[in-house]
């Protein structure tokens, strides 16, 4: 299917097994491809959990819908920050979110238990290592905080000195500018000043700065370097005469830039700048490395989650024993209000309340869960929108 008419969210839903949990899965498939390729489909196998009492599961239904906010507000941190990283790439953003090695927009279904800690697991639900998952996920969260400081500190240092080297010649940075030559350096009695001189005076300049003070040296003044308003000029005169000159100057609008020549500095400065760029340089590998695996982590934590959400949420509506179908839909772009009218309409029987939902949006008291839609079969949206940039 061409990806474009696909939406990069899943629905992750389930519903009662019939006879069997084949014949839910089939009678759904076939209601949402059948001559209308509303979505496509996949089986979402969640490993057999054993099921303690009504009470622990209505208290792990909260605990899950916290731990769920908070991996998923990991992830899309993880993701986001990948793409300030990748600064100018950020269309390399997705081919670098991928999940065990497999694109997250296209298998969640896969990525989430293929290589699942909750495969080989067959104790009972509440007994499901959260802890582990809070744990593992936290650190994730905890580690980006430190490498982000880390990192933008640099780069933020980094964009000043760069900053500091274009601008106007007014305040640029002159160090890759001006050389020892063009400064006469050690006398006594003569200075040479650093003037901006905006190219539609520079005729003025050159017939004016002669005599703007006694005491100028004659053809002292050289063009240094243009940007594309204005001249930076040296020119050469006794000390004694700068307030003079300065004085004057100004009423030509040529300004003369406040700037003592000093090998030492511009050569730290320059240096600077070479250190932090080759740190930047080696920084971003190792940090796009942990960046790609540890998305990988924390999306397969989040498709745990869900998994963990879609058995307690099936238990505690469908009842015992466990019998249920959890299936994964990737809606249709352009058809999504007709899937739901077709999911509605296979499974409004599972619900009296559903009856009373004619418009699945409508705001119904006691009925929004943990700020989910409602309907009347158990469902989960995962959202792989992961970025805000367009």
């Amino acid at each position: 299917q061409d990806k474009d008419i696909k939406m990069t969210e899943f629905w992750l839903i389930s519903a009662p097994g019939e006879k069997t949990c084949q014949q839910t899965w089939e009678k759904l498939h076939a209601a949402t491809t059948k001559n209308n390729n509303l979505s496509t489909n996949s089986k979402f196998n969640i490993p057999d959990l054993k099921v303690g009492t009504l009470d622990v599961l209505v208290g792990l239904s909260d605990e899950l819908a916290k731990l769920d906010a908070f991996v998923e507000g990991v992830v899309k941190k993880v993701a986001q920050y990948m793409a300030d990283v990748l600064e100018d790439s950020k269309d390399k953003v997705q081919e670098n979110l991928l999940a065990n090695g497999g694109d997250v927009w296209l298998l969640p279904q896969e990525l989430g238990l293929q290589y699942s800690h909750l495969n080989n697991y067959s104790g009972f639900v509440d007994t499901v290592p959260f802890l582990f998952i809070f744990k593992g996920v936290n650190q994730i969260d905890n580690d980006l905080k430190a490498r982000a400081s880390a990192y933008n500190n640099l780069k933020g240092n980094l964009q000043n000195l760069e900053r500091k080297n274009a601008g106007s010649l007014l305040t640029r940075s002159l160090a890759d500018i001006v050389k020892k030559e063009d400064f006469v350096l050690d006398s006594e009695y003569l200075v040479t000043l650093l003037v901006i001189v905006p190219k539609s005076n520079y005729n003025d300049w050159v017939k004016q700065y002669e005599t703007l003070a006694e005491m100028v040296v004659p053809r002292s003044s050289n063009v240094l370097f243009e940007d594309q308003d204005s001249y930076l000029c040296n020119v050469t005169l006794f000390r004694k005469a700068v307030d003079d000159f300065k004085h004057k100057a100004r009423e030509y609008k040529f300004m003369v830039r406040d700037f003592q020549y000093n090998e030492e500095e511009m050569k730290a400065d320059k240096e600077e700048m070479n250190r932090l760029s080759t740190d930047k340089k080696k920084q971003f590998g190792p940090l796009v490395r942990w960046l790609k695996v540890n998305f990988s982590e924390a999306f397969i934590a989040w498709i745990h989650v869900k998994a963990l959400r879609v058995f307690v949420e099936s238990v505690l509506r469908y009842g015992l024993p466990v019998n249920f179908q959890a299936m994964l839909l990737q809606p249709n772009k352009k058809t999504m209000k007709k899937l739901r009218e077709v999911l509605y309409d296979l499974y409004k029987h599972l619900d009296s309340s559903a009856a009373a939902i004619i418009d699945a949006t409508m705001d119904i008291p006691g009925l929004n869960l943990s700020q989910q839609e409602y309907y009347p079969y158990v469902y989960y949206k995962i959202d792989c929108n992961l970025l805000e940039f367009k």
